[in-house]
This record gives structure tokens, sequence and C-alpha cells, in this order.
């Protein structure tokens, strides 16, 4: 079992090759913040980032692996030929082969495997199939990229495996359908998940930016972390929009046991406007969109509007690049575990933003 271990991360360090959406071989297609390695076998990193193939005949398995620095579980979702069959559980240890039940007498099927759980979670390694490949291809279609937290993430959203008083944080993530993913489809884009669970642009859910990092401080790693050792985000995906959904955690209490200071509007500004400038740099064509929150209501959701109209007008004399947009979710009671969104609070959420952000991709 070392040895072998030993041999796949020696494997995962030489011979990765970093991608980030929308790589085609003609024989499978990855989308999302993923890592393919040897083999046509690929790390599955970010949230709904995801393998799809095509494939003939009435047998399917496929096999997977969960890796992390340590070992634990994880999850991954199926859509097969359009409909979605449901989550699989991978237990740690080696890889693993799950059978895939045929029940339609197409010709020619599509299985799409989807990252259930969100990058810090670890890595879900998809080895192979033992399915009779035929090729794949893409629409071109516009392009979304939502960056955010553990809302974005979809986390917390799905109890009907494990109830929410019972398993981990990462039990109840159901990523495939997160506002993003989701309203992504309903319009017809391909979409990017840049999104952790907790964080925020200046300062965390539980932590003031001093042992935990924020999003300015990951986005630019493919894995959402400051390892060094990861490969840096290589950009290819360059979305027509990037939707920011940063300041729950920003805004949050904490834990109330932590210290916790008050919230600081200069610094939340600030880092806003610099993540941006960095955004830009890599994405120059891009429309941004800053949103609100649905989490954050009363005294607070007043000064997180007037935040964003800050660093909004931080950039009305840029005329570089497209205008900033602000878009307003509705004030929400979540329904699903520790105070976050169900899958159908986030159903409420995709319908309230798809067409916001339709009418601004058929603007440009």
């Amino acid at each position: 079992m070392f040895l072998k271990k030993i041999v796949f991360l020696i494997s995962f360090l030489l011979i990765s090759v970093v991608s980030t959406s929308q790589t085609k071989n003609n024989t499978f297609l990855y989308e999302g913040r993923v890592e393919k390695l040897q083999n046509n076998s690929v790390v599955l990193i970010g949230t709904a980032s995801s393998v799809s193939f095509n494939f003939t005949g009435n047998e399917c398995a496929i096999t997977l692996q969960s890796v992390d620095s340590y070992e634990h579980h994880n999850y991954v979702s199926l859509v097969l030929d359009g409909k979605y069959i449901g989550k699989v559980r991978i237990e740690k240890g080696d890889a693993q082969s799950f059978p895939v039940k045929i029940t339609s007498n197409k010709k020619v099927h599509t299985l799409g495997i989807y990252k259930t759980t969100e990058a810090q979670s670890g890595g879900v390694l998809f080895v192979g199939t033992t399915a009779k490949l035929t090729s794949i291809t893409t629409k071109k279609k516009k392009k979304i990229e939502f960056i955010g937290d553990s809302i974005t993430c979809g986390a917390a959203s799905d109890p009907s495996d494990i109830p929410c008083d019972k398993g981990e944080y990462l039990d109840h993530h159901n990523g495939y359908y997160a506002y993003g993913p989701v309203l992504s489809r309903e319009i017809g884009v391909h979409y990017l998940m840049s999104s952790v669970s907790g964080i925020g642009m200046y300062r965390n859910w539980n932590d003031e930016n001093k042992d935990e990092a924020i999003m300015p401080d990951v986005y630019e790693n493919l894995y959402l972390t400051k390892d060094s050792s990861k490969p840096k985000y290589d950009f290819a995906f360059q979305p027509n929009i990037i939707s920011i959904a940063l300041g729950t955690n920003d805004f949050s209490g904490g834990d109330g046991k932590k210290e916790r200071l008050p919230f600081n509007p200069e610094k939340y500004v600030s880092n806003y406007i610099n993540f941006i400038k960095m955004l830009y740099k890599h994405n120059p064509n891009v429309q941004i969109v800053i949103t609100n929150s649905p989490m954050v209501n009363g005294e607070r959701a007043i000064v997180f509007e007037d935040c964003l109209n800050k660093v909004k007008a931080a950039f009305d004399a840029d005329k570089t690049h497209k205008p900033i947009v602000i878009f307003k979710f509705k004030p929400m009671t979540p329904k699903g575990c520790s105070g976050h969104p169900d899958v159908a609070d986030h159903k409420v959420l995709a319908d309230e933003y798809a067409p916001f952000l339709k009418k601004l991709l058929n603007e440009k």
C-alpha cells in the first residue's frame, strides 16, 4: 500500500499537466479546475469540475479515488444521458470501481462525472472507465466564472443521504445543484467555479486573515490554496462574465468564541479593488458582476451595499474595461444545514440571477 502511494505521488508530481476547463482530446471532455495526469486520468479539484465521455453498449464502470494530503472519503455526482442519477461516495484508500447502470436503449450514451465537493475537500482522481468510448465534442458557448464562498460551493445544501446533524461538513455538499451550475445549464453557458467555504475578501468566517488564507491569497493557485507545490491556475477559461459573491464571511461575527474585530469597510473595499485589478490582468475583456449576499441582512446589508457601490465607483473612470455591474440577491431564510441554502434555495437564487446574466451576455 505504501509503495503504491509513493508511486502515485511521484507520477502526480512529475507528469501532471494543468487544465482549467473545456480541454478535450476527442475521448474525454474536462471542465472546471482540474489537473490532467497520465493516460487520460484527471484530478477533479474545484466545485462541479467534471470529466465527461460518450460510449456505446450497455456496460460502464468508472474508477475513482479520493486523493488528499490525508485519507478521507469524497463525493461526485453522476449525470447519465442528461439525467442526474445521484451522488457517489468514494471511500478513502485505493482507487475503487463503480458500475453505472444503463437504463435507456440509446445507441450512444453520455456520462458526466461532477465533483460534488469543493477544492478544500481534496481531489477526486478519475482513473478511467471500462466503457467502449466514442468521440465527444462540445458546442461553443459563452462562459461565466463564479467566485465565492460556501454558498457558491453549494456547501451544506444536500442532506438527502446524510442528515444535517450527522456526518461531516463535506457530506452535505452538492456543487452540481449550486446556483452557478444550475443557472448556467438554464441559460446554456459553460461555467467555472472558484469558491471556498468560509472565505472572504479581507477576512474569513472565523479568522482575521491571521491563520487562514483569504480569496486574494489563493485564487491564482489551481487548487485554491497557498500550497506552492501545486500548479498555478492558467486562466485559459477566459470567461465573458466573472461573478463575484464575497462578503458573507467578511461580515460574519464568527463563532462568538474567537476574537472578532468590527467589520472594516475600508479594508474590504481596498482588497476588493485590488482583487478586481488582478482579475483584469488575467481576463482583460471580461465583464465583472459583483453581488451582495442573501444571507446578510439589516444594517449589515446597508453597509454591504455601500461597500459594493464604492468598489464600482473606483472603476468609473476606467475606459479600458467594461463597466462593473452590481446584482442584488433578495434576502433569504435558508433551509439547508448550518444556516446555508439548500438545493431548493439554490434554485431560487439561480432563477433570480439567470435572467440578469443572460441579458448581460446578450448585450455583448
